[in-house]
């Protein structure tokens, strides 16, 4: 796949996942709040943490565009990745009573850390670059 296909689909991506945290958090505000107490803290972990990320991979494709990195579309894949395993095992647990889907949480919590050491990683040699080192 090209590297700016993949930089689209993870654009697209940031789209849809901040469309869905911005009507999944008015759903939560409003119509959530007959939920356990729990579960509600639960989903806002979620929802906190896909909003976070979304933007975070938002800002990691404007680096791919300007600095052409490819190790930044590799943090914006596992971005991806830990919204979906992170946020989405931590909904469909609480929504849909799914306990077991719970344990992919770890791993999604794992490449948002591994994104953000990444994202670190290339800022390096993006200063190194304009610095001439």
């Amino acid at each position: 796949m090209k590297l700016t296909l993949a930089a689209k689909l993870l654009m697209i991506f940031v789209g849809i996942s901040g469309c869905f945290s911005v009507l999944f958090g008015a759903w939560l505000a409003h119509g959530g709040q007959s939920l356990p107490v729990v579960s509600q803290e639960r989903l806002m972990t979620a929802l906190t943490y896909q909003f976070f990320h979304t933007l975070a991979l938002c800002l990691t494709i404007i680096l791919y565009k300007l600095h052409s990195m490819v190790i930044l579309l590799i943090a914006g894949g596992l971005f991806a990745f830990g919204i979906v395993f992170f946020s989405g095992s931590l909904y469909i647990k609480t929504i849909f009573e799914v306990l077991s889907i719970g344990k992919l949480a770890p791993f999604g919590g794992l490449s948002f850390a591994l994104a953000w050491l990444l994202v670190g990683f290339a800022g390096t040699k993006m200063f190194d670059q304009k610095l001439g080192n």
